[in-house]
């Protein structure tokens, strides 16, 4: 008689067999709030161990070693800011590949080097800072025929796979125009250097932004971004705030990044992108991450999966009455789980480092026409 405290699905999937097949080797460079995520998600990746870490606070790696159990002697600090290379040289022939969960400014040099010691490499969102460190990037991998792979854990969403798949049977026709918003009312973090331009590379365009980018990227299949026109505000972050917020008194004094940005993107197919992102702005949402999509043939919006279109001389709007869940933890496993099959099995990357890279133009072009103050032409 089976038990009844046992879940259906429990008793339906039974005993999970054990793994004992190769494992991905992985270190993990910048052990802080991020990598705790990528932590959790590892311990259900069965071809995949984490082995080693380093950072430059230890407290981040006491951590890594009394919450996962990562050896003392395989974690490691040093004050030169490339922690990684000592770890390289100690643990050399130990590991297979680095995840790198750093800001934003480490992310090249560290791939970079890991490229060159023969290691495959994931690092997290955004690729880099400048369009010409993901080009070096990819160029490393290419040339150590190592795997390179973008933390861009959106695209593994099921409303994200559902919805592309789709575009690219020709459900929606010719997609004419996308439009991205990622915007907080008011949501300046005060913890890490998210506020600082010369080590992130920019405010909510380049950190909230980019994922939603990237999602909608992945729906209309990677087109090669020709012009863009942007502009760039900061008139909240740069000073003192009594307003009640989620993530209240953060540092204004070393806040160098913009509040909102807006802008546009066009393509090479003609389809067109209009962005929104924000950090602190007047909107009536708190909180919004999410792209529209309107085709030839039929529309639809990202977070709902629902589709507007016509039939039987009808406007229709449909929503699907059930999706599986697309958590945080889910995606994140996900993520990682393609790129530790890509590494060891050769399987095609969902976020490649030539993805990265195209979504580092947008980023950067959208920059670079907020100083400029025009439309600029996107170079290859």
């Amino acid at each position: 008689m089976a038990d009844n405290n046992m879940s259906v699905s429990t008793a339906i999937a039974g005993k999970k067999a054990v793994y004992k097949g190769r494992k991905l080797r992985i270190a993990i460079i910048g052990c802080g709030g991020i990598a705790q995520s990528h932590m959790g998600a590892y311990k259900n990746i069965d071809n995949a161990e984490v082995v080693a870490g380093c950072d430059i606070v230890q407290d981040r790696l006491d951590l890594m070693n009394e919450k996962w159990g990562i050896p003392k002697e395989a974690l490691f600090i040093d004050g030169t800011q490339k922690p990684w290379l000592k770890m390289f040289k100690a643990m050399k022939g130990r590991i297979d590949a680095v995840d790198v969960c750093t800001p934003n400014g480490v992310h090249a040099p560290a791939v970079i080097d890991a490229c060159n010691a023969g290691l495959h490499a994931m690092t997290e969102k955004p690729m880099a800072m400048t369009v010409k460190e993901c080009k070096d990037m990819v160029a490393a991998a290419k040339k150590n025929k190592v795997k390179l792979s973008v933390g861009f854990q959106r695209r593994y969403q099921h409303n994200s796979e559902n919805l592309a798949r789709m575009r690219a049977e020709g459900f929606f026709g010719d997609v004419m125009l996308v439009k991205v918003r990622a915007c907080r009312r008011r949501g300046i973090p005060n913890w890490g250097v998210f506020g600082q331009k010369d080590k992130q590379g920019g405010g909510p365009l380049i950190d909230i932004g980019v994922h939603i980018i990237e999602s909608a990227m992945a729906f209309l299949g990677n087109p090669k971004p020709i012009y863009a026109s942007a502009g760039c505000w900061t008139f909240l972050g740069n000073k003192p705030s009594k307003v009640m917020s989620m993530w209240p008194n953060w540092d204004h004094k070393t806040y160098t990044v913009e509040d909102f940005a807006a802008g546009q993107i066009r393509f090479d197919n003609g389809t067109i992108m209009q962005i929104e992102a924000s950090f602190a702005d007047h909107q009536k949402e708190h909180d919004c991450e999410d792209w529209w999509a309107y085709g030839t043939k039929a529309g639809c919006q990202w977070s709902t999966s629902e589709i507007y279109t016509d039939q039987n001389n009808m406007m229709v709007n449909m929503q699907p009455v059930f999706m599986p869940d697309s958590g945080w933890e889910y995606i994140f496993e996900k993520k990682l789980q393609n790129w530790v099959d890509g590494c060891l099995k050769g399987t095609p990357l969902g976020a490649s480092g030539e993805i990265g890279l195209n979504v580092q133009k947008i980023l950067c072009g959208l920059y670079d026409s907020a100083k400029a103050g025009h439309e600029v032409k996107i170079a290859d």
